[in-house]
């Protein structure tokens, strides 16, 4: 599994009927897309759950990376990029992946949350804890799926959390941001799985 996100902050008096509106037209374009697990059209509203800007942020989780590297440079990335320029994508090792008590119905919210392993930190034992984390935080009535996945370049996890509802007030350790989920795309959602070295 592979997780990937791009942002793409829009001014603060722009419209976002108009992402709303590309995301209603357009999104179902992904739901068939081969090797993708899930892409949830994620936006948020500058001054809404804190959010300081307005911004188009779709997150996926990809079942095989040659689903992703089609979708990048095989034609289906190019609209956005002639209607909005190329944005940067990331991208993040998956570590762990688990659906919820509400995976039968659409999310309407996610969460991200960002944790850096500190330099002199054990890494494998901090990551051993977020993945009985992340199996913990699936227990939750309202979560659709909850992934973890690692950038080994600047040694950061993140967990991304799809919720049925609205998700719960995040906080803590860490840096956590909240999205409106506007359409889920989930061809082979049933194929997330991480298969474990050790």
């Amino acid at each position: 599994m592979q997780a990937m996100q791009y942002e793409i902050t829009l001014p603060a008096d722009y419209d976002m009927a108009i992402i709303r509106h590309r995301v209603a037209t357009k999104g179902a374009t992904t739901d068939d897309f081969a090797g993708l697990g899930l892409k949830a059209y994620g936006i948020r509203d500058r001054g809404v759950d804190g959010s300081p800007v307005n911004q188009y942020a779709p997150f996926y989780l990809w079942a095989s990376l040659a689903g992703m590297n089609r979708f990048l440079w095989g034609g289906a990335f190019d609209g956005l990029s002639r209607d909005f320029g190329r944005p940067l994508v990331r991208q993040w090792t998956g570590l762990a992946f688990q659906r919820g008590p509400a995976s039968g119905a659409p999310p309407r919210t996610a969460t991200r949350t960002t944790r850096a392993i500190a330099p002199d930190a054990d890494a494998t034992a901090v990551i051993e804890a977020e993945i009985a984390a992340t199996h913990e935080r699936a227990s939750d009535a309202a979560v659709h799926s909850t992934a973890l996945a690692i950038d080994t370049h600047r040694w950061e996890l993140v967990r991304f959390t799809l919720w049925g509802d609205r998700g719960p007030q995040v906080g803590g350790a860490g840096e956590a941001t909240t999205y409106e989920v506007l359409h889920l795309s989930s061809p082979q959602f049933d194929d997330l799985k991480v298969e474990r070295p050790w």
